[in-house]
């Protein structure tokens, strides 16, 4: 799932870009992923790109006269450009391809896609005048990159989920996933069993820490990449995410997975808790 840093990186990328282009045509190849119908998408043809934004892991792409398309990537999702897009109007739903918008006459000037893999859908795009009208943007806690220590920590005061639970709650921090949750508490040596709101001092100065510094340094090798290697850039910066059975980089004890329905998340158990592996229900029903 694209995060924080991917998505400033597209972001980045459409302010050097898009930004000062006109929209000439937006194709729609699979009506489900608008959650609006007024205004339609016809009303960004003819209109000048102004800025792009990001809302924790939302894109937001504003014209001229005030409306903005809105993107979330969902787990499978993504923005590829192109120099020239191909001028033919897709077929509604075939393939991944879910939305395009041709930055120029179509067939003579750069676009972009947005796609989707799988059978799964979760992409959405939404065309409004205020972004906050959208309820997942509304509900955003504040940007994990803007966030102080003593923020972080009323934040978690209270706090009775895991701490992997908080991590990824976008209403109490924006921006942070699966991935990155668990190369920020890998940095700070935390359980991710770890109740939120118990943390200490010492911890609560080490998870902050993990968490500028795991971001910041993603997003530093991500803008500027080219859209189509900023998946590859993401994965060659993981230490234990995505790395089950692999040694470990700081400690080498082998990094564990602990697997749900739909996701799983991977951690170092002599860095993070105490040389135990932590349960991992679905495993334990497999050895009965």
């Amino acid at each position: 799932m694209p995060e924080l840093p991917e998505v400033e990186a597209l972001v980045h990328h459409l302010r050097e870009n898009a930004v000062g282009r006109t929209v000439h045509r937006v194709d729609v190849a699979s009506l489900q992923v608008l959650k609006t119908f007024d205004p339609p998408w016809t009303a960004l043809h003819g209109q000048e790109v102004v800025a792009a934004h990001r809302h924790g892991k939302h894109l937001d792409l504003e014209v001229a006269d005030g409306l903005h398309l809105v993107v979330h990537l969902a787990r499978a999702g993504w923005l590829r450009w192109a120099d020239n897009m191909s001028a033919p109007p897709p077929k509604q739903g075939r393939g991944p391809l879910a939305l395009r918008v041709h930055l120029g006459p179509p067939g003579q000037g750069p676009g972009f896609d947005l796609t989707e893999a799988g059978t799964k859908k979760g992409l959405a795009a939404w065309i409004v005048r205020d972004p906050k009208s959208i309820a997942s943007i509304a509900r955003l806690g504040p940007d994990a990159l803007g966030i102080t220590r003593t923020q972080l920590e009323d934040l978690l005061r209270g706090h009775t989920e895991r701490l992997k639970t908080a991590l990824t709650d976008q209403s109490l921090i924006a921006g942070i996933g699966n991935a990155y949750s668990d190369e920020i508490m890998h940095m700070a040596r935390l359980s991710p069993y770890a109740t939120s709101g118990k943390l200490n001092d010492e911890q609560l100065d080490a998870l902050h820490e993990a968490m500028l510094s795991t971001l910041t340094d993603a997003v530093a090798r991500s803008v500027g990449q080219d859209a189509a290697r900023l998946k590859g850039e993401k994965r060659s910066g993981l230490r234990v995410h995505a790395r089950t059975g692999l040694p470990c980089p700081v400690c080498g004890d082998t990094v564990r997975e602990v697997s749900f329905a739909d996701k799983a998340f991977q951690y170092c158990p002599t860095c993070q808790t105490g040389g135990k592996p932590l349960a991992d229900r679905r495993l334990s029903r497999l050895l009965k």
